[in-house]
């Protein structure tokens, strides 16, 4: 079986269909490029071929390279992945000059691209070799390169014919941010050349028409010039100054991958095309041997994948979800009913009265409407999800749903009342799932009949963006409830992690230490402006302080309250009570009330500071270093990682980074907690906690795990090696 054939046809055509068996989407791995290249060669030595189309047999072209792969090839070493990238340019460099003479520019033949659906990756890579890229008219396609996403950037040419075809600044959001195009505004953006309904057809008749000028690449003329112009020029200065500034901005220098294709793209633009691959290809080899590419590639590709296809799934027949009920109509679950019949899952939204149901349908309405004004989605597909939802007060309408999200208020009393009412109608094999955030599955599932099908599904907010959801087994809970849930997640198109029973669970225990931290801190007299600037300066989306002024400071009042009540003697987070309170007191409770620990203006814009905070805690006339602040913010979230993992909490460390990345933000650069742990090294973790702990508390102790691999020179991927744990 191989993963390109290739067709002669009587017109003098070669179709070579690109097509790997046993995947959904074509990937490139070194072998296929291998099958590819010869292909190449035969079309080019035939003399009945005129010309040649690239296709695919699948209705996408192509996914990208496929990075379980370049995890291989970095096992080699750095010779390894510049010979195997460098092989990659000499491919698609002889698909460029396509055998023509390079003297004279004359003699090659024609080679295009027919892209039926999305091209990603080395699926535009490919193409932008060709001399004429078609795309089909399918506005469902993406056509980009995302490799910024997971820690790499374009390195087999990608980087530097996209520069040299748009320029800098055009190319900047396609390389910088991985911005996807639908085909139409890929041509109007000029990355592509026609947009047909019939893009194999249209690339076969321009094949055997184009002439000897239709083969020869803007920069392989004489009078090429970069548009926007190379750095020293007038303009091609300010773009490469602004592009230095805005990459600075946006990854405060954490991101090695974006820092290395600007080194890429600048030092590329000052020599000719050849020279400038084998610099991309340097540039490339560098950031794939950086400890951050690589955490970056396992957590957000290869354990995000693995998660998403069912790694923790129990052994349970087929439970994708038919119709789904879905008790209280805020905004979560408004939220959750959105997805489902996005899903094209039928739905029952429910809640005390007919206006707070229907209100909460009007949420899929707006977010639909807002498609359309996108071009995103059509009025059918708009008619065809809002009839899947039926908005009731009425719990006889969940007759037949096989699942039930509950999504009603924090209070187990009410959590209660709607399961009794529920499981006196549903299904006796229906699943009920409670969404909750922080109260205990297997208290909750004490007023369910049947404890073995009661779990929780922890959303996070706004359920339409966030890609997390966190499944949390009860001490009752059976094999088929959580294969129900995870395959929920899977038909809604999220991302899973599965945890045991504890309080906060695992995404909330980790991310509340994070902003008890900064708030902690300020109570502390350290000034503010540095708490917040040490989190965004390790990559952390947001500053502890704005991120519980988003969350809303009664809410954390209210956690505080619960668990101190919880704990009792062992609460251990007075001084922390002691600053949101106060805060509280005051009617300061966050961006909701327009003030917080930051000001707000009147359309609830986030502005400075509160200057209030230094005259309610002076700050102190010693500032810590900022490297102090940083290990103090970072520590605290990754060690109660460990700390879940220790008690069973978290049963596999690829869910725990996975679930860090995506549940809150946790420096994606460093590939989640564990892999940032492992980055560090056990040794030296366990020699910063314990300065950390002997000079601001117990909290940052370190755990006997991270000892013990201290003593035996273990990593945390090298000890667990990424798979599930007993519980």
């Amino acid at each position: 079986m191989t993963d390109f054939t290739m067709q002669k046809g009587d017109d003098g055509v070669a179709v070579i269909t690109w097509d790997v068996p046993g995947k959904s989407m074509n990937v490139l791995s070194m072998d296929g490029a291998a099958e590819l290249n010869n292909l190449i060669d035969d079309a080019l030595a035939d003399a009945a071929v005129k010309g040649i189309v690239i296709t695919s047999g699948k209705a996408d072209f192509a996914a990208g390279m496929d990075l379980n792969v370049l995890a291989q090839m970095k096992e080699g070493g750095a010779k390894a992945v510049f010979d195997g990238v460098m092989s990659l340019h000499h491919l698609l460099r002889k698909i460029e000059l396509a055998g023509m003479d390079r003297k004279t520019q004359k003699g090659g033949k024609p080679i295009a691209a027919a892209l039926p659906g999305t091209a990603l990756g080395i699926g535009l890579e490919l193409p932008l070799a060709t001399h004429r890229i078609f795309a089909a008219n399918n506005p469902k396609a993406k056509i980009g390169l995302p490799e910024i996403m997971v820690g790499i950037f374009p390195g087999a040419g990608g980087t530097t014919r996209l520069i040299r075809k748009l320029g800098a600044m055009a190319a900047a959001p396609l390389l910088l941010e991985g911005k996807m195009n639908e085909p139409a505004k890929a041509k109007g953006a000029g990355i592509i050349d026609e947009v047909v309904e019939d893009p194999l057809a249209a690339a076969k008749a321009w094949v055997l028409q184009a002439t000897d000028a239709d083969l020869v690449k803007p920069w392989e003329q004489k009078s090429y010039k970069m548009p926007g112009g190379s750095p020293y020029t007038p303009g091609g200065f300010m773009t490469f100054l602004g592009a230095a500034a805005m990459v600075h901005g946006k990854t405060m220098g954490v991101y090695p991958a974006a820092k290395a294709l600007l080194s890429a793209v600048y030092e590329g633009s000052l020599v000719d095309f050849d020279s400038a691959l084998r610099i991309e290809a340097r540039w490339f080899t560098h950031v794939l041997m950086n400890p951050s590419s690589g955490n970056m590639i396992r957590s957000l590709f290869i354990n995000k994948e693995a998660l998403e296809k069912g790694a923790n799934r129990p052994e349970a027949p087929d439970q994708r979800v038919r119709k789904v009920g879905v008790l209280g109509a805020g905004m979560m679950g408004a939220g959750i009913a959105y997805v489902s019949a996005n899903a094209g899952i039928e739905v029952v939204l429910i809640d005390s009265t007919q206006e707070a149901a229907d209100r909460g349908k009007s949420y899929s309405t707006g977010l639909l409407d807002k498609g359309i004004s996108r071009r995103k989605v059509t009025e059918e597909k708009k008619a065809e999800v809002l009839g899947r939802i039926t908005a009731t007060t009425d719990y006889a309408a969940l007759e037949g749903c096989d699942l039930i999200v509950e999504a009603v208020f924090e209070d187990p009393a009410v959590k209660a009342g709607v399961t009794a009412k529920a499981e006196a109608v549903i299904p006796a094999d229906a699943i009920f799932a409670t969404n909750t955030s922080t109260l205990p599955i297997s208290d909750l599932a004490k007023a369910s009949t049947r404890p073995e099908q009661f779990i929780g599904i922890h959303f996070f907010s706004p359920v339409d963006k966030m890609a997390l959801v966190e499944i949390i087994r009860g001490q009752q809970t059976g094999d088929r409830a959580v294969a129900k849930a995870l395959d929920f997640v899977r038909q809604i198109r999220k991302t899973p992690i599965v945890v045991n029973d504890a309080r906060f669970f695992y995404a909330n225990r980790c991310i509340i230490p994070y902003i008890n931290e900064g708030i902690r801190m300020v109570g502390e007299g350290v000034n503010p402006t540095l708490v917040e600037n040490a989190a965004k300066l390790m990559g952390m989306p947001l500053g502890p302080l704005q991120l519980v002024d988003e969350t809303s400071i009664d809410l954390g009042v209210k956690i505080a309250k619960a668990t101190r009540a919880a704990m009792g003697d062992a609460y251990a987070d007075q001084d922390v009570d002691a600053v949101i309170f106060k805060l509280a007191d005051e009617g300061r409770m966050g961006r909701k009330a327009k003030a917080g620990f930051y000001d707000y203006d009147e359309a609830g814009k986030r502005q400075d500071l509160w200057s209030g905070l230094s005259g309610n805690w002076p700050r102190a006339e010693d500032q810590p270093e900022l490297t102090e602040v940083q290990h103090r913010l970072m520590f605290v979230q990754a060690l109660e990682a460990v700390r879940a993992l220790e008690q069973g909490v978290l049963t596999d460390i690829r869910e725990g980074d996975v679930g860090a990345i995506l549940g809150w933000g946790f420096a994606p650069w460093t590939g989640g907690p564990f892999g940032w742990l492992d980055m560090l090294g056990a040794e030296r973790v366990v020699e910063l906690a314990d300065k950390l702990a002997a000079e601001h508390g117990d909290r940052f102790a370190p755990p006997a795990l991270v000892r013990d691999m201290a003593a035996k020179g273990e990593s945390f991927y090298g000890r667990f090696g990424g798979q599930k744990q007993a519980a």
